[in-house]
């Protein structure tokens, strides 16, 4: 593996003054190219104008460019995150999603979005971001504005719906991608089908996506998939699955049997799709282990702990009432206390909500980490042809917000060879772009917006851990926003390019 540094040639002048009102030009040369569009990996050089592609092919240098020698290198389209936690205002940097090799993320996942997005959108672009931002407008969120918090508990009654889709109209008016649902969650757990389908006709009918964090990703998985199909066919629209997993031991081995579903609906007319992140461990709130909303219940996450994930491979990530626990399985801090798991699960679920009471304001109270998957099914699901890539992470926590992208790339792709380089570049970008409905990226062509990420295929890797979620990963040299330098030599850059980008609703 041989070290990389810039071959930077910084020339006079540009070669007409027609050239120079079009801006900044950078050449990169004997390049790898993976265009994102499954093609083979072809050497050419690829030009960038201002915030565009210019050209892809045997190119010779102008005057006045910068150029960049990429060989050894892969040059592909800066990858797209299909759902993402990562906040912009909070991390205008971007420092997880730039050093992978991201350049647009999407927010406002598992029916959790900021609201209304004309405003959110407004913050962004005065926040700077390094990247570029898209979002889905939240059903979870919805519902709690038009619902009253006492009493959200139940299905929408029409008032409630009427409510809920005008908001809804206003967020796609603004350029959201569509609706997201988060169904294991309150209060979207307690909607009804009927809910779903009337909401998601407002974004249908903009071409707006359907993306459900389902109801069930356990042994209910077939039922919860069955519904998912059903919205996307009585709307007529797209409907996608997030995060597609199965997290019950005892299902372990059946994604045949849920890839064999999703092809039917496909053959049937129904444009479903899903997105996948690369490691066997979720990470979820504490709640998702009460599927009867019953907190006082030991019964209902001893039944978890027997037949879905056990008790000694579920780690306490976040902890506020007391953060030294933080780390730690609760089956370990069980046998400490000397009380069977379930009953302790219960007294600390009981803690966190009386801590939330008492800090109204604070976010992240607790959270989980279950190591419930089976890697059998992560490649299955991966390499499904409508499989697209995302990592459900944010700032730290779990692994995957830091090193999805390069552990597919270094994992999956180079060790395991689930699926090939192509694949995988079509996985984070074209097809992530066209689920998203995001026009001009997600592809190295002329005239597409200039987000490129480089990186050397045989050194890329994740080194994010359970212990040390923030560790960047290695392989990538060079990662362009809107035509701009952001992260070059495993170095960000002040560069802070990033744009809102919006659905291209029909």
């Amino acid at each position: 593996m041989r070290s990389f540094s810039f071959a930077l040639v910084m020339l006079l002048s540009m070669a007409s003054p027609g050239y120079a009102q079009q801006g900044r030009a950078t050449l990169l040369i004997n390049a790898t190219i993976v265009d994102g569009t499954g093609s083979p990996a072809r050497r050419a050089a690829l030009r960038v104008v201002g915030d565009r592609i210019r050209d892809i092919g045997d190119l010779s240098p102008r005057r006045g460019e910068t150029v960049i020698d990429a060989r050894d290198h892969v040059v592909a389209p800066g990858f797209i995150d299909c759902h993402s936690h990562l906040s912009l205002t909070e991390n205008p940097d971007a420092h997880a999603a730039v050093t992978q090799g991201v350049t647009t993320i999407v927010v406002g996942v598992d029916g959790f979005s900021e609201s209304p997005l004309s405003k959110y959108f407004t913050r962004i672009v005065a926040a700077h971001p390094a990247v570029n931002l898209a979002s889905f407008s939240g059903h979870n969120t919805l519902r709690e504005q038009a619902m009253p918090k006492d009493d959200n508990r139940r299905p929408a009654n029409a008032a409630e719906n009427a409510a809920m889709q005008s908001a809804l109209t206003a967020d796609m008016r603004a350029g959201a991608v569509g609706l997201s649902s988060g169904l294991a969650y309150e209060t979207g757990l307690f909607s009804s089908t009927e809910e779903l389908v009337a909401l998601n006709a407002v974004a249908a009918r903009r071409g707006g996506l359907y993306s459900s964090h389902m109801r069930n990703e356990s042994d209910e998985v077939p039922a919860a998939v069955h519904e998912l199909i059903d919205v996307g066919a009585r709307t007529h629209g797209p409907a996608h699955v997030s995060h597609m997993k199965i997290s019950s031991l005892r299902f372990w081995g059946q994604a045949p049997v849920i890839l064999a579903q999703l092809d039917a609906a496909r053959a049937a007319g129904v444009d479903v799709s899903a997105d996948v992140y690369p490691y066997t461990a979720w990470n979820t709130t504490m709640r998702v282990l009460f599927p009867q909303t019953k907190f006082d219940d030991p019964a209902e996450p001893a039944a978890i702990f027997r037949d879905v994930v056990p008790a000694n491979k579920i780690v306490l990530q976040t902890y506020r009432p007391e953060p030294a626990l933080a780390g730690r399985t609760i089956a370990a801090i069980a046998a400490e206390r000397g009380v069977d798991p379930a009953t302790l699960y219960v007294s600390l679920m009981q803690g966190a909500l009386a801590y939330e009471a008492a800090h109204p304001n604070e976010e992240e109270v607790e959270g989980i980490i279950g190591d419930g998957m089976d890697e059998r099914d992560v490649e299955r699901f991966m390499a499904w042809p409508n499989t697209s890539i995302c990592s459900d992470g944010a700032n730290g926590g779990h692994p995957r917000g830091y090193g999805s992208f390069a552990r597919v790339l270094g994992v999956y792709v180079r060790e395991r060879h689930a699926i090939g380089l192509e694949d995988a570049i079509r996985k984070m970008t074209q097809l992530n772009a066209a689920q998203m409905g995001i026009a001009d990226r997600g592809v190295l062509r002329r005239g597409a917006f200039a987000d490129v990420v480089m990186f050397d295929p045989q050194a890329v890797i994740d080194r994010s851990t359970m212990q040390e979620p923030t560790l960047t990963a290695m392989g990538f040299d060079l990662v362009m926003v809107n035509g701009e330098i952001v992260y070059r030599d495993g170095v960000r850059t002040d560069a802070r390019p990033g744009r809102i980008v919006k659905r291209a609703h029909h």
